[in-house]
């Protein structure tokens, strides 16, 4: 094998690549003005939690000097160098964009963002009013001299600095006055009467931070402002949590929320371009950051509140993402009433069915098969995993209910959820509440897994039912991700999904598994055995193809060994969304592997793995990406599809991803990534499953 570097793309900036893939479809003309704003503001979202957890971590490596090298051989400074140069060159083009072209282009469609400045007299005072009657009770200017400290500034707040000067007094104080974005809306509407426009589909907007500079002199009565600015700051906010040595991991993930809301260290700092230098030197002196880590902005700081335009009442600007029908061997159900033409059981029993959303309605399949457990007096019990939910979650009320009906119902709450530690908490106070046997899984491992078992008597004997799927159970995030999901009655499926659920409450020590992949315990090494498969029916001149998809290729050892099958001649075809540290396409290393990302309306989030096997398929969905953490530091399950009917319709949608030229991005050898011509294409993968 040659050099790491020569081999290994480095994670974080193949992150980055994926992320200007992002930003680079908000420019794209083929998408509607909301649709643009959408994905300029994924863009900004996607950077703040990129910045909060891996930047922070590189940091926190490079000030504990932890020189270790990433797969590429990059030390974590020389990791942070590369990543502060990329990103400030995508912030760059994304703030001229904004300021530029989306600009112009929403103001085409009626939507005005208005500088205070250029407002006339009469809507000046209509702003005047509204800032006195709702912004200003919700300011608290702090003060910053001897008697007063540096404020803590919490993260991703939006914060104003100031030098105020007391008319009989020279000297300036420095002020922060705290943005309240979470209580008013970053944009303000206003009125149409108010502009005196005639057309009631056109919008007007101010920012709130304009309002708030230009009526800033009313928070000081008797003294005047200098100077003043916005800035932003990004913390570390990875949690710290020390498993082992928790009696309790609900306590030591609320503590450990505690610590991240009072905030790690900085490690981004933001402020407007035209800054002055005295209010810089104070933040930088007072809020201790180097200067790398700094990002002059030229354009609205905090540029993910661009979402809110999303939300305005104009169909005509956004495509309608609100799809999906009742999965067709479900359509027998009559949902609206509690009377079924057939029960859900009886259907599963007939045949194994594959869920495919939002194409699939979530609500008419995943929730109907948990909230028909919980009425079904002959169901027993109910087992869930639970990784990220929604906050009105209708399968949470469906356990909660089961539970009530005297059903025995295990539900484990994966507390260590990122970004979702605190929701998890309160359904997991609330589960128990209810009588439910809530369990947290495996200390040192996240369970990662999809997956629910019902148990259920029929004719004096338990009968088991189940799902698994790639994708979580929230009904939210099954109308914008794609998903895949198994409801099927297979046998020794449900008894490994019995053993897993045991493993993962505490009973059990299973290491092997009849069917499931399940890792840490099998997956790896079922995943290698496959891979050198393929290469050994290369050698032997026997049909060898790979197809995968997935969120993140990172894991060293399984693309060393794509690479060696690449060698072999074996064909491979990766869809990759995010992540991808493997080169393909690279003469003597990879000339046999395609790589391409499908970034579109919808989150590609279904993972499908697909060997040849010289024509005798194995194919399997699941929970798991290609990473290191996925595969040993997880709890996770992927599932066989043995059905031929159902291994047919994968791999017609496996090539319905690879045929591609709207949504695809196409990998070259260098790790850089190209799109088909746009007048070309005439295969959009997601708008072929919509109107299939």
């Amino acid at each position: 094998m040659k050099n790491q570097a020569d081999i290994f793309i480095n994670r974080e900036l193949s992150w980055i690549e994926f992320n200007k893939r992002v930003l680079l479809t908000s420019m794209e003309k083929g998408y509607k003005i909301l649709d643009k704003v959408k994905f300029c503001s994924i863009f900004s979202n996607n950077l703040d939690e990129f910045f909060m957890v891996r930047v922070a971590s590189l940091k926190a490596q490079v000030d504990a000097g932890i020189t270790k090298k990433s797969i590429d051989g990059l030390t974590p400074k020389e990791q942070l160098n590369k990543i502060n140069k990329e990103v400030k060159k995508l912030t760059s083009i994304q703030e001229n964009y904004v300021n530029n072209e989306l600009n112009n282009e929403l103001k085409k469609q009626g939507v005005f963002f208005k500088k205070y400045k250029d407002l006339s007299e009469n809507q000046k005072n209509w702003c005047n009013n509204f800032f006195t009657s709702s912004i200003f009770p919700l300011l608290t200017p702090l003060v910053v001299d001897p008697a007063h400290p540096f404020p803590f500034i919490s993260n991703l707040s939006l914060n104003l600095a100031a030098l105020i000067q007391d008319g009989e007094d020279s000297r300036h104080q420095f002020v922060r006055i705290k943005i309240p974005t979470k209580n008013i809306n970053r944009f303000i509407q206003i009125p149409n009467e108010i502009i005196e426009s005639d057309n009631e589909t056109s919008h007007f907007f101010i920012s709130v931070e304009d309002l708030i500079g230009n009526n800033i002199n009313d928070l000081f009565n008797g003294m005047e402002c200098i100077n003043y600015s916005f800035f932003r700051v990004t913390r570390d906010a990875d949690l710290e949590l020390k498993e082992l040595e928790a009696d309790d991991l609900l306590l030591a993930v609320e503590q450990s929320l505690q610590k991240r809301r009072l905030g790690g260290d900085v490690v981004r700092l933001e402020v407007e371009s035209d800054i002055p230098e005295n209010i810089l030197k104070l933040l930088i002196e007072s809020i201790s950051i180097q200067e790398e880590y700094i990002y002059f902005c030229k354009s609205l700081l905090g540029l993910d509140d661009l979402n809110q335009l999303t939300k305005i009442n104009r169909n005509d600007l956004k495509e309608n993402l609100l799809i999906g029908k009742t999965h067709s061997q479900l359509q027998t159900l009559d949902l609206a009433s509690n009377k079924k033409l057939n029960s859900i059981f009886k259907i599963i029993r007939k045949q194994n069915i594959l869920l495919h959303h939002p194409y699939d309605l979530f609500k008419t399949s995943v929730e109907e098969f948990i909230n028909r457990a919980a009425d079904d007096p002959l169901v027993m019990a109910i087992k869930i995993t639970l990784y990220r939910v929604s906050k009105d979650s209708p399968i949470i009320a469906a356990l909660m209910r089961a539970a009530e009906n005297g059903k025995e119902v295990m539900t484990l709450v994966e507390l260590k959820a990122r970004f979702d530690e605190d929701n998890n908490i309160q359904w997991a106070k609330q589960l128990e509440q209810a009588g439910i046997h809530v369990v947290y899984g495996i200390i040192g491992f996240k369970t990662h897994t999809k997956i629910a078992l019902v148990v259920r008597k029929e004719k004096g004997r338990l009968r088991n039912y189940f799902h698994i799927g790639t994708g979580n159970y929230n009904s939210n995030t099954s109308r914008f991700y794609t998903d895949l999901g198994l409801l099927s009655t297979d046998p020794d499926i449900a008894s490994d999904l019995l053993e897993l659920f045991n493993y993962l409450s505490g009973f059990s020590k299973q290491k092997s598994y009849q069917k499931l992949l399940v890792s840490p315990s099998s997956m790896r090494e079922k995943f290698v055995f496959l891979i050198k498969r393929e290469i050994k029916n290369a050698e032997e001149g026997k049909k060898a193809e790979i197809i995968a998809k997935m969120n993140s290729l990172v894991d060293p050892e399984l693309i060393k060994l794509l690479y060696l099958a690449s060698e072999a001649g074996v064909k491979i075809s990766l869809i990759i969304r995010g992540i991808c540290c493997l080169y393909p396409q690279r003469k003597n290393l990879s000339e046999n592997i395609k790589v391409i990302s499908i970034i579109g309306h919808f989150l590609e989030h279904s993972r499908i793995f697909w060997f040849c096997n010289n024509n005798d398929h194995e194919v399997f969905i699941g929970s798991a990406d290609w990473m290191r953490r996925n595969l040993d530091r997880r709890i996770e399950a992927i599932t066989p599809i043995e059905d031929c009917e159902l291994k047919s319709k994968l791999y017609k949608l496996l090539q319905t991803y690879i045929k591609d030229n709207y949504f695809s991005w196409i990998m070259k050898e260098d790790g850089s990534y190209a799109k088909y011509a746009l007048d070309s294409a005439d295969n959009r993968s997601q708008i072929n499953l919509i109107e299939k």
